[in-house]
């Protein structure tokens, strides 16, 4: 049990130093070599936990979502919550979660950058939107929860609600990644302001 507990301490270890490397190089110009010297390692030893640098940054992806979509459902399934309160909830939990990963945030913006540079049959929005279906899908299903609860509008175009909730995700991402603001307080205001909208 220690030997796994350490397996995946050292693994964590590794990302966060991975995640630098991005951040100083660019990911086009970040070899397996440079994230082993930063970490201390050599490169076989690395290669004990991930099979090349695209690994390194697919599970960095990967874990950011679990970790961020198993909050989420915890506050979906708070029985005790009105409707508009879940989906604040959320949201202000994907931002707060934005701001603590803005790091890994700046990583993506340049690895789509340089998969575009690299004209690889790439589309973008497709990689996005594949990554974020599961969070849309939730909050589609929350507006729904809302509207069949009688606590939004009957009316409420579902589609149109999740977009702009979206939105403001969106631009978090941008002026945490791309702008480098350290908080998107202002966005969090805005999306109080949206949700209560919603409401009857």
């Amino acid at each position: 049990m220690s030997i796994v507990v350490e397996h995946e301490k050292r693994r964590y270890e590794i990302l966060e130093r991975a995640l630098d490397v991005f951040v100083d190089e660019g990911f086009g110009d970040v070899t397996f070599q440079k994230i082993a010297d930063r970490c201390g390692v050599t490169r076989t030893t690395l290669y004990l936990y991930f099979n090349n640098k695209r690994d390194i940054f697919n599970f960095s992806i990967r874990q950011f979502l679990q970790n961020l979509e198993d909050n989420i459902i915890n506050i979906k399934n708070e029985k005790t919550l009105p409707h508009t309160k879940k989906i604040i909830l959320v949201m202000t939990a994907v931002f707060e979660s934005l701001e603590e990963n803005s790091k890994l945030l700046s990583v993506i913006m340049d690895y789509l950058v340089h998969s575009m540079k690299m004209k690889d049959d790439f589309d973008p929005e497709y990689r996005v939107r594949r990554r974020t279906v599961r969070l849309r899908r939730i909050l589609a299903g929350m507006l729904i929860d809302g509207i069949k609860a009688g606590e939004f509008k009957s009316d409420l175009n579902i589609k149109d609600a999740n977009e702009l909730l979206f939105s403001f995700l969106e631009s978090a991402s941008y002026r945490l990644a791309v702008l480098r603001r350290k908080s998107v307080g202002e966005l969090k205001d805005a999306m109080k302001l949206a949700v209560k909208h919603f409401s009857i």
